[in-house]
């Protein structure tokens, strides 16, 4: 079930703030608490004018979010930030943003840029990545105004096939203020050119009331100061006209709804327009806009104080023409006081817009998407819930430094660094880092180290070592690192990014070894791709586990994809997909499959699990439907288990390279604490990752011996 919407258009003017009030309107028929949220709204220099669509959903819908939670940037601001390589900032503000919302509604309605002159190509990409990584389903907002069939349809082509490449699930296209007689052919090439089976669209007529400003807005726009008329501000502006002829001739420019700008001396044509608000023979104006500053003085005041005033008089500092090349621009909004506006566009959505079979599209509609950013945002966000402390061995190395100096700037987790605290301290100045509240430590000359050296000795001493030897041993950052993990110092350990996966998981071997139940530490990878993670197991630690190890790599895998928010469906990979295939290889993984699903089923029942599989049913719907169609994993599983390490190690490195999908990992499983290795090509983002993995992980533990 969806619980998020994001409405975007194809350019400006295409009356989405119309659209998001008619799918407010709509959703609240069946959905109890709903939340509005613009990422990104308009660049305005005024502090004190609020964003208009927030303005007009929070006022009409009486929502309770402050103003300053239902957006994160402006256009401006976001644009300068993404110019200066600091997307990913921008797109964590809004998933921070956007959470705040979602935790206190049942349902959020996003909406979209609104398309500022030559940002438009980085608004339409920017949405489409702010809605991906938000798993928002998308409807998208065409504007057919003065458009050809032929080109609104070439427009929405465009729009939806770059939605559809960024990976958006677009449920829906609302063709807008289309001419009546093009509706029918526009909705029959969508539908049979470029809609997916099951995408709606919608034509709604172009209403010329509804793209009309007022006398209000046009007064907004320009600071006018309100001469009389100030209760007449709702009157909507059909046209305007420039009063600097003869009389006669102005006459005959007067239509329903005209504002009349003239120059604010030009006494004569104020008295002709009020004669003709009073005159039954000629239309009604909309107002009278008086431009250069000048206004009504004296007895001309006086006399026009006689008069009873039935429209709006405005007075402007702009000179006439500069004026009305700024009216002529104007693009008419929806005023939160203007209720006839709101009641009219309210029934030209309800009449074109099927509300029943859209609100069930809307809320039926999946989102099962889980992008890479989202995942990674998700990591950061859940190990700053509870902080740990996660101890940092190569405290030396730059890659680890520029990690902690993020990992500490975003109050992630508190952090000790290992290394000659000399040197940890002249690098981190001549790197230029932030790095405050860090602790320090020099193994052998800390206050725990002949504490450790005789705990380890304990440990190991039936193997032979001497106090020497641990004494030695503790020397070194890993193991003195591992043995604060052992000893409830620090809640978890990365290594790696310098020493080879051998150093890095040795000592947890010998110190924290594996837990009750467990017979092996094992690791897995997530494989971040495009709209989904998978977790892959076992890709690093185990050449050729048994069928018992097997089934317990799957299980354990099981339980840490559950820990980051995966839903298990295990698929335990062969060469053959169920009964099929035979040969030694098969048979440890069939039998494998029937040790991990006794065990499932009396401590994990909630875990689903499939094996013999191949990697394509297991992964691919309509693979699944031909080689297993009644399974509940294959075509959805979540968790892939590899026979044996050469598979494994081989296809995550292939999907890596040839998808570009981000892998997250070695994580280590089975140990009493938690403990990870690092690649020793991994990147800064790769480290503030496995350190943010490695929180989560002491987070669960600390609370089972709570």
């Amino acid at each position: 079930m969806s619980s998020n919407l994001y409405i975007t258009a194809t350019e400006a003017r295409s009356g989405k703030s119309a659209i998001s009030l008619g799918i407010m309107e709509l959703l609240l028929r069946n959905v109890d608490k709903i939340g509005f949220f613009r990422p990104i709204i308009k660049s305005n220099n005024s502090i004190n004018i609020t964003d208009n669509d927030i303005d007009l959903i929070s006022s009409h819908f009486n929502l309770d979010t402050p103003y300053e939670e239902m957006y994160a940037y402006s256009m401006s601001k976001a644009h300068e930030l993404i110019t200066l390589g600091r997307k990913e900032e921008v797109l964590e503000t809004i998933f921070n943003k956007y959470n705040k919302i979602e935790k206190n509604h049942d349902f959020v309605l996003c909406e979209g840029t609104d398309f500022e002159g030559s940002t438009s190509a980085f608004e339409f990409d920017i949405n489409a990545e702010i809605a991906t990584n938000l798993a928002c389903p998308v409807l998208l907002v065409a504007n057919a105004k003065n458009k050809t069939i032929d080109e609104s349809f070439n427009s929405i082509e465009i729009s939806l096939k770059s939605l559809f490449d960024k990976g958006c699930n677009v449920i829906a296209t609302v063709v807008n203020r289309i001419e009546p007689e093009n509706a029918d052919q526009i909705k029959k090439l969508l539908t049979s050119n470029i809609l997916s089976p099951g995408q709606l669209v919608y034509t709604i007529p172009n209403e010329k009331t509804l793209g009309n400003p007022t006398v209000g807005e046009i007064a907004k726009i320009f600071n006018a100061e309100i001469l009389y008329g100030e209760n007449l501000l709702n009157k909507h502006v059909h046209s305007f006209t420039v009063a600097a002829m003869q009389l006669q001739n102005l006459l005959k420019r007067i239509e329903h709804g005209t504002l009349i700008i003239t120059p604010g001396d030009r006494t004569d044509v104020i008295i002709a327009s009020l004669a003709a608000v009073y005159s039954t023979s000629i239309p009604n104006i909309a107002g009278i806009m008086l431009t250069g500053g000048l206004k009504p003085e004296g007895a001309f005041r006086r006399l026009l104080e006689g008069f009873p005033i039935t429209v709006p008089i405005l007075s402007v500092k702009e000179n006439t023409y500069p004026t009305a090349i700024i009216v002529d621009n104007i693009h008419a909004v929806i005023s939160p006081e203007d209720k006839r506006k709101i009641a009219r566009l309210l029934e030209v959505f309800d009449l074109n817009v099927h509300a029943v079979q859209l609100s069930e599209k809307i809320i039926q509609t999946e989102t099962s998407i889980i992008t890479p950013k989202m995942f990674e945002y998700r990591l950061v966000q859940k190990a700053s819930e509870v902080k740990q402390h996660v101890v940092l061995p190569e405290g030396e190395e730059e890659r680890i430094l520029r990690a902690a100096e993020i990992l500490l700037r975003r109050d992630i987790v508190d952090i000790t660094l290992l290394g000659n605290k000399n040197k940890i301290r002249n690098k981190i100045i001549q790197l230029g880092l932030q790095i405050d509240g860090i602790n320090l430590i020099e193994p052998q000359k800390s206050d725990f180290f002949n504490d450790y050296v005789a705990t380890y000795y304990d440990l190991r001493k039936h193997k032979g070592i001497t106090i020497d030897n641990a004494r030695d041993i503790m020397e070194d950052e890993t193991f003195f690192g591992t043995m604060m993990v052992f000893k409830g110092h620090a809640g978890g350990m990365v290594s790696g990014a310098v020493h080879t996966t051998g150093n890095t998981i040795r000592p947890a071997f010998q110190i924290i070894k594996t837990k009750p139940g467990f017979t092996i530490v094992s690791s897995i990878f997530f494989m971040c791709l495009k709209d989904r993670v998978l977790v892959y197991g076992d890709c690093a630690i185990n050449p050729n586990p048994n069928a018992k190890e097997l089934a317990e790599i799957a299980l354990s895998s099981a339980q840490t994809a559950k820990i980051f928010g995966i839903e298990p469906r295990i698929a335990m990979l062969s060469y053959s997909t169920g009964e099929s295939g035979k040969g030694a290889d098969v048979e440890i993984v069939r039998e494998a499959t029937e040790i991990a699903r006794k065990k499932a089923k009396t401590h994990y029942p909630e875990v689903k699990l499939e094996g013999p599989i191949q990697y394509d049913a297991a992964v691919d719907m309509a693979v699944a439907r031909t080689k297993m169609p009644d399974s509940e994993v294959a075509g959805r599983a979540t968790v892939l288990i590899f026979p044996d390490l050469n598979t494994g190690n081989n296809t995550y490195k292939a999907v890596q390279r040839s998808s570009g999908a981000i892998a997250i990992g070695p994580i280590l499983q089975g140990l009493n604490k938690p403990v990870n290795d690092l690649s020793r090509g991994c990147t800064i983002p790769d480290i503030v990752n496995t350190v943010a993995i490695t929180a989560i992980q002491a987070q669960v533990e600390n609370r089972k011996t709570e």
